[in-house]
This record gives C-alpha cells, sequence and structure tokens, in this order.
C-alpha cells in the first residue's frame, strides 16, 4: 500500500520500520543480560548440574527484591568462596567488587555485612534439594563403572571443629575430657560415598557423644535393594546387618567384637581361609542400641561368610584382617575379589581428606550453629561438582575417576574461573569448558601397586620453636 504522507511520498512505512525481533534474539538478549549481573559464570560451567530453577528468585520474602546479592549471586559466592585458597568472606567481597568495576556496574561496599546477612538467608532445604541432584546427577554418569554391575557405598565419618562461640558449644560441646575454654566445638559427620564416583550421597551431622552408626542408620533411605554396604569394623553389627538384607542390600565389613570362628566349627569350607559361618543372635542387655522389641524380632541366627585376609605388602599396620560380608555365592564373588574390593574402601578416608583438607572443612569458619550447617553443605555441594568434572574428563580419556587428581581439578577449577567470566557467547564457554576437562584429564595419578597406605609410620608433626 503505497504511503500517503505528505513529507515523504515515495517511500512506503514496511521499508521505513527496524526488522522485528525474533525470539531467540530476544532470548540471547536476556541472557546476556543477566550473565551481565551474575559475579560468577560457574552456573555455565556447571550447567544441569546444579538446578538453576533453585536459584531463582522468590515472588515474596528474602530473596524478592532486586539486588546484587540475589540467592543466585550469594550462591555462587559462597561456592567460590568454598573453592578459594584463602576461603574468607572479604576475598569474596572483593572478587564481587572486581567483577562490578569490570562491567561497568556499581561498586558495592567492601563490608562483608551484606553478603554475610544474604548468604544465612538461603533456604537449608533449598541447599538439600541441590546436593540431592548432584548426587543423582552423578550416578547416573557413573553407572558404567560400578562393581560386577553392583552399586557400592561406602561409609565412614569424620569429625570437624568449629569457632569457640556460646551457639555453637550448646549445640556441637567440645570433648568433656577437655577443661573450658581449652578446646573447640567439635561436630561428628557420618557419611556415605558411592564409592565408583567419589559422589557424596547422603550424610547426617550429630554432636560426638553419638555414634557413626546410629547416624548410618538414619540414612537407611538413601540405599538402593542391590546395592553393597561396606564400612570398617565400627560398622559391624548383627541388627544393621539383618536390617540391610530386609532392604535386599549386601553388607561387607571387618570382624568387630566377635571371635573369629574356626574352620572346624564352620558350617562350610569354601576354600582356604574362606568359610560359611552361622551367628548366633546376640544376648538382650540394656546397652544394645535398639529396643527390645527390636531385639525380639531379630532372627536366631544369620548365616554369613568369612573371609581372613593376609597382608603381605610390608608397611601396612595389620598383619591380617577378617572380613564379614552376606556375599555368598563363591562362583560370582571369590574371596580375591572381595579382599580386592575392600582394600579400594581407604578411598574414602581420601575422599573425606579431599573436602577436609584440600576444600578446608577440617575447621570450619561460621560462628552460628546454623550458618555451619550451610557451611557443611556448601562444602559437600563443591565437591560433588568438582567429582563430576573428574568423572566427564575421565570419560574422556577413557580413565576411571579415581585415577583423576581431585586436586589438580580444584587447581585447574580456581584458573579457569576468571576465563569463564569473560567468555563472550555461549560457544565460547564450551570450548573453554573442553579445555578445562582436557587440563584436568591430563593429570592422573600414577598406578602405585603395594604402596604403603595407610602407613604404619607417619610423618613426624613440626615442634613449636622455643
Amino acid at each position: 500500500m503505497k504511503n500517503a504522507t505528505l513529507f515523504l511520498p515515495g517511500f512506503h512505512l514496511s521499508t521505513l520500520r527496524s526488522k522485528p525481533r525474533s525470539g531467540a534474539q530476544k532470548l540471547t538478549d536476556e541472557k546476556r543480560r543477566l550473565r551481565r549481573h551474575m559475579i560468577s559464570q560457574l552456573g555455565e560451567c556447571f550447567g544441569a548440574f546444579i538446578p538453576l530453577h533453585e536459584l531463582g528468585g522468590d515472588i515474596e520474602g528474602e530473596f524478592s527484591r532486586h539486588r546484587i546479592f540475589s540467592k543466585e549471586n550469594t550462591f555462587w559466592a559462597f561456592f567460590t568462596q568454598v573453592l578459594d585458597a584463602d576461603g574468607g568472606c572479604r576475598e569474596v567481597v572483593r572478587k564481587i567488587q572486581a567483577l562490578a568495576a569490570a562491567r561497568a556496574m556499581p561498586l558495592p561496599s567492601a563490608s562483608t555485612s551484606a553478603y554475610c546477612q544474604a548468604r544465612s538467608k538461603l533456604s537449608d532445604e533449598g541447599l538439600k534439594r541441590i546436593l540431592k541432584h548432584t548426587s543423582d546427577q552423578l550416578q547416573q554418569r557413573g553407572r558404567p563403572g560400578r562393581w560386577k554391575d553392583r552399586r557400592v557405598v561406602v561409609v565412614d565419618g569424620t569429625g570437624v571443629s568449629m569457632p569457640d562461640t556460646p551457639d555453637n558449644q550448646a549445640v556441637w560441646p567440645q570433648p568433656g575430657s577437655q577443661k573450658p575454654g581449652c578446646g573447640f566445638p567439635q561436630t561428628r559427620i557420618c557419611a556415605c560415598f558411592c564409592l565408583q564416583t567419589g559422589a557424596l550421597l547422603s550424610y547426617r551431622i550429630s554432636s560426638i557423644k553419638k555414634g557413626e552408626l546410629t547416624l548410618l542408620r538414619q540414612q537407611w533411605a538413601e540405599f538402593k535393594r542391590g546395592d553393597i554396604m561396606m564400612g570398617d569394623k565400627g560398622f559391624c553389627s548383627y541388627y544393621d546387618v539383618w536390617k540391610f538384607q530386609e532392604m535386599g542390600v549386601d553388607t561387607v565389613t571387618t570382624l568387630a567384637r566377635r571371635t573369629p570362628i574356626e574352620a572346624a566349627t564352620a558350617t562350610k569350607v569354601l576354600g582356604p581361609d574362606d568359610l560359611l559361618i552361622t551367628w548366633p543372635k546376640p544376648v538382650w542387655n540394656k546397652n544394645l542400641s535398639y529396643s527390645h522389641d527390636e531385639w525380639l524380632a531379630l532372627p536366631d541366627h544369620l548365616t554369613l561368610r568369612q573371609i581372613k585376609v593376609t597382608i603381605t605388602v610390608p608397611g601396612m599396620r595389620s598383619e591380617s584382617f577378617y572380613l564379614v560380608t552376606t556375599l555368598t555365592d563363591v562362583s560370582c564373588y571369590t574371596a580375591a575379589d572381595l579382599a580386592d574390593l575392600y582394600f579400594q574402601r581407604w578411598d574414602v578416608e581420601l575422599f573425606f581428606r579431599d573436602i577436609k583438607t584440600t576444600l578446608g572443612m577440617d575447621v570450619l569458619r561460621c560462628r552460628s550453629s546454623e550458618m555451619v550447617e550451610k557451611e557443611i553443605q556448601m562444602h559437600f555441594i563443591a565437591y560433588n561438582a568438582i567429582r563430576l568434572l573428574m568423572v566427564e574428563a575421565a570419560a574422556d580419556v577413557g580413565q576411571a575417576p579415581r585415577r583423576i587428581s581431585f586436586k589438580g581439578s580444584v587447581q585447574a577449577l580456581r584458573q579457569w574461573e576468571p576465563q569463564f567470566s569473560q567468555a563472550r557467547d555461549a560457544q565460547e564457554q564450551r570450548r573453554l569448558l573442553g579445555a578445562l576437562r582436557s587440563s584436568i584429564a591430563g593429570h592422573l595419578v600414577p598406578q602405585r601397586p603395594g604402596r604403603r597406605e595407610p602407613r604404619c609410620v607417619k610423618r613426624k608433626r613440626p615442634t613449636a620453636p622455643h
């Protein structure tokens, strides 16, 4: 249709308008605008591994207003605080100031107050859902590496300390053997890990007055039919072995609190130092950790398998130990297979070392019991996220995830993070992510058969100067 405008009679209106923007272009612009207001691009790095819908702003409540410390920014600031070698709140605030200056955004205050207040508003339930999502994702990606097509869940406990504040002392008191003012509040952590991927599946925390076995019983829902629970002698219990059998879960533990069965009194000799045995029901007493009704429900005996493992490697603390397991099928699970599987249990000590030493969770920083729990959760989320990179890097080079160095992965992620923040588009971010995985895969832990681990001779601690 011809334009009837007197000023430009020879032009049509359609030629004067700019071309309408497509939905994809609008979405790209919106993503670019959101990235400019993000203080970390690690969300792009981990993609669907961290459920971003959990980090969206709330319609009403704590994170409903548009601020630099939005829920997403606060989460990633907390995440990077765990990764940083310093680990202090002030370094996180300095990083936010630097990124705001680079993007011509208003410079936030150098005070840590706003960040600490925003961090305390993160939902405890939301962090738990994020941690559960990360463990589920790792399980799916690590399924091909299972032991005899079964998931092995290795269980162990550890302890961490925290600042000596009245709130922390009230919830997690120091050991009774220490005089007031001489020790620090301590908490006990019992966690379940996937042996193949190293993923942290679940955990429970309590004061040091509760045992690890009690905390494990609070995590029974994490186990699935067909799993194998593996633990040290602290988890060798008649009651728990039976309960796991009821759930369809097999157990592999070292013998504790019972005298080993001799071949002459065994039900059947399956091989050298390999016996089929019968455990009688324990005698009831008030010191048992379960009720009298639960004791009455126990069967009169359990049929188990006892394997004596002799250690020939020099430097080990023990010369031999006894395995007790419900895996009685000799044709499918040989004594050598089970001994080798239990030797891999030492990996759980390395998992805790990665979290406590490499990520710095051995001494917590938060001064309130509520924030201590969130600090522990964030360390576990960051740990699982790094494990994801290790699993993907191992798959790229056809190696087992346990051959990838955890500390090397943390070092690479620390140096790659600023580069993600400077990426121009999604294609550049994918290229950087591929380079990050290649760098992680390039640091393989050498195979050291016969290594003295755990060592019977420890490194001497340095003495304080006079």
